[in-house]
């Protein structure tokens, strides 16, 4: 998430955890908590009426007469404002959802200077990830350059593009745009719009001439987080217009008033359906309030982080699966769970779905030096042969043929030291899958599913002391020591339906 929200989740975990070290929980320490977690979204320009309300809803849920024992007054505590934060950014209205194999097009709409040009782009980028075929029209001919951002930005990301230096007339430029595209079978066909530096009676007649032109399925309002509350009027005078169908807001990465815009955003009923936390075209989530509130508490994202591992295939892989059964585990394994790893995008991301990761877990340095150091593992591997990639006891056979070290070193442009680095780890993966394979009964013999019920708890025990011994320390730390790591263990077990 955005580094000024990462830091209001911070505050509000930080005042939650503090009700989970009091001894006695009582009004006053609910009072205090309150007041912390209301001045951080305050500071993070939430509307003080919404945060007002927040504050109300929770102290009605909590009934202390009622209540017994500690554990499930802190569980309720942290159930209840979790679920008020959540009505403060989602306005409950299904977003427009594109239709495969048909054309969707969707009309880009906003001020001037909000990023407009660029979430085009990065939503068509997103999409064509996904496989839908993508492409762009530009009908700005108010902002000078605006057809040349255009076109250098899906150059550069490989989408189709439609615009043009002699039309003047946006409406004709967006009507051609959308009929060649559509002749062509595109299915997302996004139209950019002019934005001027404020609401002008000639902004509105001409996103309406347009809207009438194209006829879109969905029209996208832009916004930039900058302006917080504001965002509220603002999303109001575009609905007059065109019907807005869904809000995409930009720059959260910077701005403390992220969280104003978010939650005036909710007001209008709109959905926030992606937001931008920066200028990388990757730089782009699905906003998903849900998801969104759980990592900003903490609390992790096990749904997403499933659907990522869907997505990337990583379930279906049966012949893994088989390998791991029989404490199998080549170098050729391991470089296809790397490649996965990158395929689930941004590896912030991925951490900051696991719960105990705070979303301000890995900064943007300690992300890249991480998928720098798989990207250099995987090149090494590039460099071995087919026996050294599918060889069961890879370590051994580079200790006894020392000049195939030299060899991949040579071959990958990396020190012979980098080669057994590789190795080493490897050998702790290998080991690690070996200690699997042994247990007993770990794998149901009809299903093959694995089932950690049916183990040995000193067995299983061991197994997690060896996950720790791979682990970076500073990151089990974060994760809450061998607890954590068991925990999240067995609720990816139970999100993947007990497949692992």
């Amino acid at each position: 998430q955005a580094m000024v929200l990462a830091d209001l989740g911070r505050r509000i975990r930080n005042a939650i955890g503090k009700i989970g070290h009091a001894t006695v929980i009582n009004e006053e320490e609910l009072d205090a908590m309150l007041k912390e977690v209301c001045t951080a979204l305050i500071e993070s320009d939430v509307h003080i009426r919404l945060v007002a309300q927040l504050k109300n809803n929770v102290k009605k849920e909590m009934n202390f007469d009622d209540m017994v024992g500690g554990v499930n007054k802190r569980r309720l505590i942290q159930k209840t404002v979790f679920t008020e934060l959540l009505k403060l950014l989602d306005p409950g209205v299904k977003a427009f959802a594109p239709q495969k194999g048909k054309p969707n097009v969707i009309m880009f709409v906003g001020l001037q200077g909000s990023g407009k040009t660029t979430t085009c782009t990065k939503m068509a980028y997103y999409y064509q990830k996904k496989g839908w075929k993508t492409c762009l029209i530009c009908a700005d001919t108010f902002r000078a350059g605006a057809f040349d951002q255009l076109k250098q930005n899906a150059t550069k990301a490989r989408i189709p593009f439609y615009g043009s230096y002699s039309e003047m007339d946006p409406v004709v430029i967006a009507a051609e745009g959308v009929e060649k595209f559509k002749k062509d079978n595109f299915e997302i066909i996004i139209v950019d719009t002019s934005g001027r530096h404020k609401q002008e009676a000639s902004l509105f007649e001409e996103m309406l001439q347009v809207s009438n032109a194209v006829n879109p399925n969905n029209v996208v309002f832009v916004m930039d987080a900058s302006i917080g509350q504001a965002c509220e009027a603002q999303s109001r005078a575009f609905g007059d217009t065109v019907d807005v169908g869904s809000v995409i807001i930009t720059k959260l990465d910077s701005h403390a008033k992220g969280g104003g815009a978010l939650s005036a955003v909710a007001v209008t009923k709109s959905p926030v359906i992606f937001i931008g936390t920066g200028e990388h075209i990757d730089d782009f989530e699905v906003f998903k309030p849900k998801s969104f509130v759980q990592k900003l508490l903490g609390m992790g994202d096990i749904a997403g982080l499933v659907d990522m591992v869907n997505e990337a295939g990583i379930k279906d892989n049966e012949v893994l699966v088989n390998r791991l059964k029989h404490g199998i585990f080549t170098l050729r394994d391991m470089y296809e769970q790397f490649q996965n790893i990158m395929k689930m995008g941004p590896f912030s991301q991925i951490m900051s779905m696991i719960p105990g990761f705070g979303p301000d877990f890995m900064t943007k340095g300690n992300e890249q030096e991480s998928v720098g150091r798989l990207k250099r593992l995987m090149t090494l591997m590039d460099s071995m042969s087919e026996v050294e990639l599918d060889h069961v006891k890879a370590t051994d056979l580079f200790m006894k043929e020392p000049t195939r070290v030299a060899r991949v070193a040579r071959g990958s442009g990396c020190s012979q030291h980098d080669v057994r680095e590789l190795l080493s780890q490897y050998k702790k993966f290998s080991d690690m899958v070996k200690k699997i394979g042994s247990m007993k009964g770990l794998f149901n013999s009809k299903t093959g599913d694995m089932n950690p019920k049916n183990v040995n708890p000193a067995k299983m025990a061991q197994l997690n002391q060896q996950m720790a011994k791979m682990m970076d320390p500073r990151i089990l730390q974060q994760m809450g020591g061998m607890g954590g790591l068991q925990n999240m263990m067995q609720q990816l077990q139970k999100a993947s339906g007990g497949k692992f």
